[in-house]
């Protein structure tokens, strides 16, 4: 790993907070052929949650949904400067996707930066490299990340401070996008890679 990313990662505090999350589920299922792969319903329902996107990638073009979710990905909000909880995150999400993968099945780890400030293109391309050859980092402006993080009814906000070194709280669920499908459901930071694994599987099964 490069210099930058171990000091953030060997960073004190947790920053990230599971607040202000919109998400959280109930009972039910209807006609739901991934209702056996779901801990619950996402209230509003998965239609409510996803959508169109365009932001900036590693490379510095602007994407949009249709570039991003070429194949069956797990989606996670987070930013560079996090001390601890994106990398321990992120790295779990790679993990699953290397459990995937010796399973037989091609899954994408994506990163979206809630950091505009600090987060351009080569700070997304320095952090992906260390977590995963196949992750993709997404970043963008104010508004093309409010925007995205509005889609997915996430939370984060910038704490206020005096140099460069702020921090951010966000809420830290990972959510799988299906390429035919869009968002099918969230994933909470407790799970292991390999139960993650396990549970992103069942909606590959089915989809």
């Amino acid at each position: 790993m490069k210099t930058g990313t171990l000091a953030i990662i060997a960073g004190g505090a947790t920053v990230a907070l599971v607040a202000g999350t919109y998400l959280f589920v109930s009972g039910g299922a209807g006609d739901d052929r991934f209702a056996e792969c779901r801990n619950g319903a996402v209230a509003g329902g998965t239609e409510a949650i996803g959508g169109p996107l365009e932001l900036v990638s590693e490379t510095g073009e602007t994407v949009t949904e249709k570039e991003i979710f070429t194949r069956p990905s797990l989606l996670y909000f987070g930013y560079t400067f996090c001390p601890d909880v994106c990398p321990l995150d992120t790295v779990r999400n790679a993990e699953a996707v290397d459990v995937l993968k010796e399973r037989g099945y091609d899954v994408q780890p994506v990163f979206v930066s809630v950091d505009w400030q600090r987060d351009d293109a080569q700070s997304m391309e320095d952090f992906t490299y260390n977590i995963h050859p196949d992750m993709l980092g997404l970043t963008g402006s104010e508004a093309q990340i409010r925007a995205a993080s509005k889609a997915y009814r996430t939370y984060f906000k910038v704490q206020e401070a005096d140099d460069e070194y702020f921090l951010i709280d966000h809420s830290t669920f990972t959510y799988l996008v299906l390429p035919e499908e869009g968002f099918v459901d969230f994933f909470r930071r407790e799970l292991m890679a390999d139960q993650l694994a396990d549970q992103v599987q069942c909606f590959l099964d089915k989809g």
